[in-house]
């Protein structure tokens, strides 16, 4: 039974892991609240719908020596994967903002609402948000302040506006503080008619501004609206349906990026486009992986044909934000079961938070959960546009899955020669062979393929038959 890192922080309980199960302890302190919130609100049909996981009261003895004393426990079901704000796109940001505050108005209708606004709450199953946090639901007391304001706006109105306003992504910002964007920090970079022209600019980030900086900020106007009766409901939702109808009227202000438009302007011709596609859906009927890591999955098109292969849920990844909005498009225009996410993988999400492990690192929520790997016309790029050393770069794709497909494009392609045009070429063992005797030294190859007329070849690799006949 073991602790779920990053759920230490909450006093009214914890989540464990095991053997794939994942548990919450509640405390007895926390217990009431929590039936008093399955009484008065029927979860169910949030449930059915994905938008809220499900959570089924178990003997609290499974959990042994982490059983609460006059608490109880709860299971969940196990998502395929675990993700963090920074590393979403836009899309998926701006869908579980939406989600957060449909939830919250939903509950406010049945005495029901939140104990905060924290991003961390929210999950994807596919480009589905689904709220996980079952101990954030409690009684609405009449007339409350919305103390969770602030956070709201730090872990998702702001890094939106930086988005739409400005035209800078999120993601590395937030990775960096953890906690969202500062209200401080974003309206220094605003300009000046940004400030003044919008009511909901004021409402949300200005006057709350305003607020912080005099003795007492917001727990003084917190008291005063108290004072004076309380905030209305009536206000309250009034609030909340005012953001609700401004973030989803957000978008991404960016235009074509280097990858957004990969499927029209890739670099080889459709019979080869067909040839890549067919090897991927008959390793994909094959294997039928549970989790398939897409490394460098641009607009998502290998993905979905993957899904429609067999494969039963696949994470991509890709640095290129105009690739993976598209690629978010695909995902909720589909329904499919597809997360495209933010992440550099020369330099991948690093364990992060207090002791470096309450957040996960990309390696560490992979590592024994994927067990399949695309990493297609994406080893070129690591290799000489970042000056990776090839085995080494090999070597951390292997451990990512212990199977799948990985392209490699040989020095006379016109995108490695596009690599090249402005450097010393300092990549001499930079070919078919070297890499094929790397791969075949920690790996079986059971298939290669070439799909180019420039030598790009797809290589079917199997560690776990390492040393086999291949």
């Amino acid at each position: 039974m073991k602790p779920e890192p990053s759920s230490f922080r909450d006093p009214a309980g914890r989540v464990f892991e095991s053997s794939g199960r994942i548990f919450r302890a509640v405390s007895a302190a926390a217990a009431e609240e929590y039936r008093f919130v399955r009484k008065h609100f029927a979860f169910d049909p949030l449930i059915e719908a994905g938008a809220v996981v499900d959570a089924v009261e178990v003997d609290p003895a499974l959990l042994g020596e982490h059983a609460p004393a006059g608490g109880i426990a709860l299971e969940h079901p196990a998502l395929p994967f675990i993700s963090y704000p920074y590393e979403w796109p836009f899309a998926l940001l701006r869908a579980a903002a939406l989600q957060h505050l449909d939830l919250q108005l939903e509950l406010l209708d049945h005495g029901i609402t939140l104990s905060d606004a924290s991003a961390y709450n929210l999950q994807f199953d596919g480009a589905q948000p689904v709220f996980i946090d079952w101990l954030s639901f409690r009684r609405y007391r009449q007339g409350e302040y919305w103390l969770a304001h602030r956070q709201f706006c730090e872990q998702f109105l702001n890094p939106l506006l930086l988005r739409a306003e400005l035209g800078v992504p999120h993601n590395a910002w937030y990775r960096g503080e953890q906690e969202g964007i500062r209200g401080e920090h974003l309206a220094r970079l605003l300009p000046l008619h940004r400030r003044f022209g919008s009511l909901r600019m004021q409402t949300h980030l200005y006057l709350p501004l305003r607020l912080q900086a005099r003795s007492g900020g917001v727990e003084q106007a917190a008291r005063r609206v108290r004072r004076a009766g309380g905030l209305p409901l009536a206000a309250f939702r009034g609030l909340l349906t005012q953001l609700r109808r401004w973030i989803s009227g957000l978008r991404a202000a960016e235009g074509k990026t280097l990858w957004s438009e990969y499927e029209s302007g890739a670099s080889y011709d459709e019979s080869e486009a067909r040839a890549k596609h067919a090897l991927v859906r008959d390793f994909a009927r094959e294997t039928k992986p549970a989790l398939l890591l897409d490394l460098g999955c641009n607009t998502g098109e290998f993905s979905e044909a993957a899904l429609a292969a067999g494969a039963s849920f696949v994470v991509g990844l890709d640095a290129d934000f105009g690739a993976l909005e598209r690629a978010s498009a695909r995902a909720q225009a589909a329904g499919l079961r597809f997360l495209p996410l933010y992440q550099d993988v020369a330099n991948p999400t690093p364990g992060q938070g207090f002791q470096s492990s309450e957040r996960r690192s990309l390696a560490e929520r992979s590592r024994g959960r994927a067990d399949a790997l695309l990493a297609l016309a994406l080893l070129h790029h690591l290799v000489i546009g970042r000056n990776l050393p090839l085995a080494r770069v090999l070597d951390w794709l292997l451990t990512l899955a212990p199977r799948g497909l990985i392209e490699f494009v040989p020095r006379e392609d016109r995108r490695v020669q596009q690599l090249l045009a402005l450097r010393e070429d300092i990549f001499p063992d930079y070919h078919a062979g070297r890499f094929e005797a790397l791969l075949r030294q920690r790996a079986a190859v059971s298939r290669i393929e070439t799909i180019s007329a420039s030598g790009r070849r797809i290589y079917w690799y199997d560690t776990r038959r390492v040393g086999s006949p291949s």
